[in-house]
């Protein structure tokens, strides 16, 4: 069996979402069953760029892993594209035999039995600006696998999805909500304008404060502050 990997690299920290600043090697994958119109991983994402993913075995990926990390144990966070697509239950108990930690980020379309061995599940539904339509089913059928130590993050790029990311949270009260504003910024080799990005952040402050919303916990994308949109970091 061999994994579509699109790239891995770190150790660096988690840019945002429930672990936000936790250092992290990342294993992005190639291949999604999603097209966000505002996707900032389509390199990782659309089917365009697969000459450049790699075909690696757990062991190659595994190898990776270690030498990034000096075979010190930390957390390995699953992206992508949508990690979901992909069997990485061989992975996952090799790293946790090791002490390492994994992580996982995917918009809760498809659910996978190696849910279950994962340190952190992150549902990240995609909301009306994406273009696509969330099944409810398939997402209640993530939480069955893995019901503890699961965060919902949901990015909002305008007031259509925050009133959805309202809804959202009222279907699911027990998960640890994280709002996120959106980034429309996704060219890596174009700076970011940190006014801009910081003005959507106080934008969302505002907008769930001054409505009495007190459940979420608002963050920016820690990376994107930092680096931009350059990849690898």
């Amino acid at each position: 069996m061999t994994l579509r990997i699109a790239e891995i690299f770190g150790p660096t920290v988690q840019g945002e979402g429930a672990l936000i600043g936790q250092p992290t090697v990342f294993v992005r994958t190639g291949g999604c069953d999603f097209r966000c119109s505002w996707c900032d991983s389509l390199h990782a994402v659309d089917s365009a760029f697969r000459h450049n993913w790699a075909a690696m075995d757990t062991d190659a990926v595994w190898a990776e892993v270690q030498r990034l990390s000096g075979g010190r144990p930390l957390t390995v966070s699953l992206s992508g594209g949508n990690p979901a697509i992909q069997d990485f239950a061989p992975l996952i108990r090799r790293g946790v035999a090791e002490g390492y930690g994994f992580a996982c980020e995917t918009q809760g379309s498809v659910a996978k039995p190696w849910f279950a061995d994962l340190s952190m599940l992150v549902l990240s539904p995609k909301p009306p600006s994406s273009g696509e339509t969330m099944d409810w089913e398939a997402f209640r059928a993530c939480l069955v696998v893995r019901p503890e130590k699961t965060a919902l993050k949901i990015v909002i790029f305008d007031d259509t999805d925050f009133e959805w990311a309202r809804d959202v949270a009222a279907r699911f009260p027990d998960l640890p909500l994280y709002l996120q504003p959106g980034n429309p910024e996704t060219d890596p080799d174009l700076p970011v304008d940190l006014n801009q990005a910081t003005g959507r952040l106080e934008w969302l402050i505002d907008k769930t404060l001054g409505i009495g919303w007190f459940t979420p916990r608002i963050l920016p994308q820690l990376h994107v502050l930092v680096w931009g949109n350059k990849r690898g970091v």
